[in-house]
């Protein structure tokens, strides 16, 4: 491709950050240049962006019918997965298991919940109420 040919469709990350292309310049030699986005690549972006917010909504929906604790709604806030919030706490990939359930949650003591609300960057509070302050 040539770096005049590269795409620059506009897209949700285009103001965060671009993505290197390799392209022929004029003289033939392949360098990098900057890309604002691709239609194909944005849709597909987009796609998973929905899939994620479906995933968030049907969280708070199981918290809601008591089927599970905040912390799963907030996991799926922040795209993680159990063993990745077990890495950030410190807690066992069991006990974050364990948590996912409204009665483990519920026992959980002050400084074990300051671990989940420091690794969402929320209160206590906001933890257990699922207030998120979203950015």
């Amino acid at each position: 491709m040539k770096k005049e040919d590269i795409p620059q469709d506009p897209s949700a990350l285009g103001k965060i950050t671009k993505e290197i292309c390799y392209a022929v310049d004029e003289t033939g030699k392949y360098g990098t240049a900057l890309s604002n986005g691709w239609e194909v690549k944005v849709s597909a972006l987009d796609k998973a962006w929905q899939d994620v917010e479906q995933r968030i909504a049907a969280a708070r929906q199981r918290v809601s019918d008591k089927e599970a604790s905040p912390l799963l709604f907030f996991m799926e806030l922040h795209v993680m997965d159990i063993p990745i919030v077990a890495a950030y706490t410190g807690f066992w990939k069991w006990q974050v298991k364990k948590h996912l359930k409204p009665s483990g949650f519920d026992k959980l003591s002050e400084s074990r919940l300051q671990k989940y609300a420091d690794l969402f960057e929320v209160s206590i509070q906001d933890l257990k109420t699922m207030k998120a302050h979203e950015t």
